[in-house]
């Protein structure tokens, strides 16, 4: 038995559908879906449930990580390490699958070798159409650099402690996973024999990301700061990451609590968060950190502008965008083991974090 796993968060319903209307197409049946929601909101997750269980092939999870940063490899490593033996295939709610896609994999499964496959990518008009598979356009097809749709050995995947969870966001976790995989041993071949898969369109994370606070979680710099841990782990060899703990997430008592603990407020005066960031975070043991992060309103008024414009010493102060950076930093370098909610609010003048030490 395959089994694949669809990491997902909050995207469209049609576009899941799509997805499991082609694996309920497949000529040969030897899979089962595990469908992780790795923290999607209510209505979201509510919708993608009832849709996911109208297939007796799938099984849904909700993982409590709505308030944290996106973390595929998180959302992989909490299903892997509850495989028994056999496969397992990364799949994507993207992705529309040939009906002969699974009788590929039968071909593909090897315990000495992982397969990636070659994915043909549709333009935003082509995605909303409803045809066979052989009727869509192709807009572009990948080749070996694009490493993401594999089919692992799963006692391969836990011998290297499944994928990094230093990645958040966007970008090297597929590769980074193929290059431990060979340090232990384990090929890795590419499948390009015959398309097998289709990319519904999507405006990616690059696309999104803003230069400015937004409500979706973003981190500037990040994506180089993934390609900086990938180049690292390539030229040290690396084959085993992570804790001893990995793919843990907090559950929904851990959630519930840190919802419910009051904040403290802290302003955004620079020596305030620096004070923070720098002092009491790392010191912080067995209890939660709460704040809640506003704006002085001190920067605005009149007098301070005058006194900042005549080049008199004044408090000084970072803006939300600079802090929302420097704590998601943090998360990622050095609490991401932790339980712990990150919010921007909706009118983005708000920062929310918590964590428990």
């Amino acid at each position: 038995m395959i089994t694949l796993l669809y990491p997902y968060r909050n995207r469209e319903i049609q576009r899941i559908q799509r997805s499991m209307d082609s694996l309920a197409q497949q000529k040969v049946h030897n899979f089962n879906v595990v469908f992780i929601d790795y923290g999607s909101e209510d209505g979201i997750a509510a919708e993608a449930k009832a849709l996911v269980e109208k297939y007796d092939f799938a099984s849904y999870v909700y993982l409590y990580a709505k308030n944290q940063p996106w973390n595929k490899c998180k959302a992989l490593n909490y299903a892997i390490k509850k495989l028994g033996e056999g496969y397992c295939f990364v799949a994507d709610v993207d992705m529309i699958f040939h009906p002969e896609f699974t009788s590929v994999l039968d071909q593909c499964s090897d315990t000495t070798s992982a397969t990636y496959f070659q994915v043909g990518f549709l333009s935003e008009s082509e995605t909303k159409k409803n045809v066979a598979f052989e009727s869509y356009q192709v807009n572009f097809k990948t080749n070996e650099e694009a490493t993401g749709m594999t089919l692992f050995p799963v006692s391969c995947l836990k011998k290297i402690n499944g994928f990094d969870e230093f990645f958040h966001f966007w970008g090297a976790e597929d590769t980074d996973v193929h290059n431990r995989l060979k340090n232990a041993g384990c090929k890795v071949n590419y499948y390009d024999k015959k398309l097998l898969m289709l990319h519904q369109w999507h405006p990616n994370y690059r696309q999104r990301e803003t230069k400015t606070l937004n409500k979706e979680l973003q981190l500037s710099g990040i994506v180089e700061i993934n390609q900086q841990h990938l180049f690292h782990n390539q030229k040290e060899n690396i084959v085993q990451v992570n804790t001893k703990d990995w793919g843990h997430i907090m559950d929904k008592a851990e959630w519930e609590e840190l919802q419910a603990f009051p904040v403290t407020l802290l302003s955004n005066e620079k020596q305030r968060i620096d004070y923070f960031l720098y002092q009491q975070l790392p010191n912080s043991v067995n209890g939660i950190l709460a704040v809640e992060i506003k704006e002085n309103p001190v920067q605005n008024n009149f007098k301070y502008r005058l006194k900042k414009k005549m080049g008199k010493k004044v408090p000084q102060f970072y803006s939300l965008k600079e802090i929302n950076d420097q704590i998601l930093l943090h998360i990622v370098s050095f609490y991401h083991t932790k339980p712990y909610i990150y919010q921007v609010k909706e009118d983005l003048k708000t920062i929310i974090f918590k964590i428990k030490i």
